[in-house]
């Protein structure tokens, strides 16, 4: 005798019950208030026929078919009823498996649920996705998915031959769908089937996934990211105690699937001056991806001998398309499945770390791309994204963008950024874009965008989401990077989120850019009129703390590469660039550079391709290498070009007026009284001869760096190693010094005791 209704069991099997639980599974018959039998229910699409086995009785209970000939329904002659399991026949195969609808208990509380709804659950991802976890003595994988306005969801997958029937997942707190699937393992493809109230089916990847397949397929994958032994705990706890803004900081920015491809037809090519060989890709249709492993072993050592102190990576978060070059994100939680699993990328972190080399991420919360199984239109609803296409959609990117006033959307995108420092042990974000977010009529024209409550343009709701991202994460990860992508005048964005700065903790100096490629870029004879170019940024250094980068963007879509962008001929195209990166190295801030630049690659970046290694076979291109070397190695050495960039007391002009001879000359102090350096830089192909410098302290300046050196392909001419003062007051400063300025170049001299200066004397008598 049946103990359901026929209208119950077509709720299961047509998939329109919220709680499958409250009918499949086991449920106590009493009788006069005691336990006596259980009745178990289940529903077995493609099955024949199911019987109930009961390990503590060593007995099989027959399951009878009840209202539909896969509905199976039996009743249990037991008070006790504990890890039942359910031997099935479907054809000539029979199978014995755990039923889910057995494991009652809720691996997501309440308060889980109370934190989330409000956007401050930091560590959601530790609950929603897919998480090996043991119920009830059992190993299996809970399933949990935010999916408010769904009608149903169920979880697809290899091991239900991805049919939406079996795995019926039950409704939390109106918000949360969650399902716990015994015996489910790590390495499992799924995805979840969502329907709508219109009972249209979606096939969604699940946005806290760990892990997804390898493009174009586009399942999640079940990851557990705690298996993973890490070695770089020295590392952490020097940054924890760390303040990043007084360290040098000079960063590679990189592409890792182009920076170098790896090919069954390698060729390996010794590098003068490395201290490993590279290989060098064919570039043939074997060409594939090298793996994070690889990447270890290669791109780290590579970065450190040219002696930057971090990496940037462009985004690494799963995305469908390779051209994209990463920011339109699918995958938030994962790393790109393209390079290998993500213990892979764990290593590739552990071996920068243990190398002494950060690591800093690309991330992109403004914007998503509208693929079917990603975020967009999640479940049946506009749910990730704002509804009202004038605030959601970026028509020019083709993208969507996300709802910043919704408390979970916000703590999906606050949580990923802790996920990446928790998990990965990121050293930094930057964040793309930022002006793209802050603005209502970013890229709209007039009747595309809605006004703010105030009548403005400014996108209140996006300024605070970043003010939340960055205080959180600052409060669990001090010492890390919070960079700012923000090409406006938006004030205040490096400021903390306590004074209503926006608490990032540097800004990209977009206008110190834009103003340097123009002046580089034009014939130095019209360089006289146009020294505001390289003066005015020191007008507002100090309302922020700015990096200053010169990136991916300026080397893409028509505006060459770096080299290609200098006028002259070769060898003033190679003196220009000395000459604009020495001044970015003594220029107060910290510094971002794009992979290929320190070698002088003359295309334009490929995303496709490798870079043009083969360049340095060539001396002009290997002595370019050789002299970011030595120019990082003169940063990190002068506590004076780091340690004060964003204090006013760390710069002072000793002259910024001679526009006639394109000559400008300053001081970077240290934060160590009285250490300081002092620059001297002609951007014309001028020599001069005797070029007097103010100094403000009598003895010997050592010159440190002279980009004009030999060794860089440069004419040679300086200094013999440096200059003693002359009491010839200039330039408002009792000493001064007659210096020989080199075409196209800048200096970098430093004062030395007399003790030192006499023993440098000496040796350069001697040589």
């Amino acid at each position: 005798m049946s103990t359901i209704s026929p209208e119950q069991v077509n709720q299961i099997v047509y998939n329109l019950h919220n709680d499958p639980f409250e009918i499949l599974g086991s449920h106590p018959l009493k009788d006069n208030g005691k336990v006596e039998k259980w009745v178990i229910r289940a529903y077995l699409p493609k099955t024949e026929a199911a019987w109930v086995i009961v390990p503590s009785q060593r007995k099989e209970y027959p399951m009878q078919s009840i209202h539909h000939p896969h509905f199976f329904e039996c009743i249990v002659n037991t008070n006790e009823l504990n890890n039942y399991q359910l031997r099935v026949k479907e054809g000539d195969s029979e199978k014995v498996i755990y039923d889910p609808y057995a494991f009652k208990s809720k691996k997501i509380t309440d308060f889980d649920l109370h934190l989330f709804g409000e956007g401050n659950h930091h560590r959601i991802y530790e609950k929603l996705g897919a998480h090996p976890t043991t119920s009830d003595g059992v190993q299996g994988v809970n399933f949990a998915v935010w999916a408010p306005n769904a009608r149903n969801v169920s979880v697809l997958a290899d091991f239900n031959n991805w049919d939406g029937r079996n795995h019926q997942m039950r409704k939390l707190n109106n918000s949360v769908w969650e399902l716990f699937i015994p015996e489910a393992s790590v390495g499992t493809s799924y995805k979840y089937e969502i329907k709508n109230w219109e009972g249209h089916i979606y096939e969604k990847s699940d946005p806290y996934g760990f892990q997804q397949e390898p493009r174009p397929k586009t399942a999640s994958i079940v990851a557990d990211l705690n298996q993973y032994q890490w070695n770089d705990h020295q590392w952490l706890d020097k940054r924890r105690h760390s303040d990043p803004l007084l360290q040098p900081i000079s960063v590679y920015e990189v592409h890792l699937g182009s920076w170098l491809h790896a090919s069954s037809q390698e060729k390996t090519k010794l590098l003068k001056g490395e201290t490993d060989p590279i290989t060098v890709s064919e570039m043939n249709p074997n060409a594939r991806f090298m793996s994070y492993y690889e990447l270890a072993h290669k791109l780290i050592p590579y970065v450190k001998d040219m002696g930057y102190t971090h990496i940037e990576l462009l985004p690494i978060s799963e995305h469908p398309f390779d051209g994209s070059w990463g920011y339109q994100v699918t995958g938030y939680y994962a790393p790109t499945s393209r390079f290998g699993t993500p213990e892979d990328f764990m290593y590739f972190v552990d071996q920068c770390h243990q190398q002494g080399i950060g690591v800093i991420i690309d991330w992109v919360p403004g914007h998503f791309p509208k693929d079917g199984h990603g975020l967009a239109f999640f479940d049946g609803t506009h749910l990730y994204e704002y509804g009202d296409p004038r605030k959601g959609e970026h028509k020019e990117w083709g993208t969507l963008v996300f709802d910043y006033g919704r408390n979970e959307v916000r703590n999906f995108l606050v949580a990923n950024v802790l996920f990446w420092l928790d998990k990965y042990h990121i050293d930094g974000i930057r964040v793309d874009a930022v002006a793209s977010m802050l603005y209502l009529d970013y890229c709209r024209e007039e009747g595309e965008w809605v006004a703010n409550q105030y009548g403005g343009r400014e996108n209140l709701e996006a300024a605070d989401f970043l003010r939340q991202v960055n205080s959180v994460a600052f409060s669990y990860f001090p010492g890390i990077l919070s960079i700012a992508e923000e090409s406006t005048s938006w004030p205040m964005v490096s400021w903390p989120t306590y004074v209503g700065g926006l608490g990032f903790n540097l800004k990209w100096n977009m206008g110190w850019m834009h103003d340097m490629l123009d002046y580089f870029g034009m014939d130095p004879w019209f360089r006289q009129f146009h020294q505001n170019n390289v003066t005015f940024s020191m007008w507002y250094n100090h309302s922020e703390n700015y990096m200053l980068a010169l990136s991916h963007d300026e080397v893409v879509h028509g505006k060459s590469n770096m080299i290609g962008k200098m006028p002259g001929d070769e060898w003033q195209k190679f003196a220009n660039v000395r000459c604009l990166f020495t001044y970015m190295f003594t220029h107060p801030g910290k510094k971002t550079m794009f992979m290929s630049m320190e070698f002088g690659q003359w295309s334009e970046w490929n995303v496709w391709a490798d870079l043009e290694w083969h360049l340095l076979e060539y001396a002009s291109h290997q002595k370019l290498k050789e002299f970011f070397k030595d120019l990082n190695t003169i940063y990190k050495s002068q506590p004076a070009l780091y340690t004060q960039d964003f204090e006013r007391t760390g710069f002072e002009w000793i002259d910024c007026s001679d526009n006639r001879h394109s000559v400008v000359a300053f001081i970077r102090w240290s934060k160590e009284w009285g250490e300081f350096v002092i620059v001297v830089c002609n951007f014309t192909p001028q020599p001069h001869s005797h070029y007097r410098v103010g100094v403000p302290q009598a003895g010997f300046y050592t010159e440190l760096f002279n980009s004009d050196a030999r060794k860089y392909g440069g004419s040679n001419m300086g200094n013999l190693g440096g200059k003693w003062t002359e009491e010839w007051s200039y330039q408002g400063r009792l000493y001064s010094i007659d210096l020989c300025l080199p075409p196209l170049s800048v200096l970098i001299l430093k004062l030395h005791s007399e003790k030192t200066a006499a023993v440098m004397g000496q040796q350069l008598i001697s040589e």
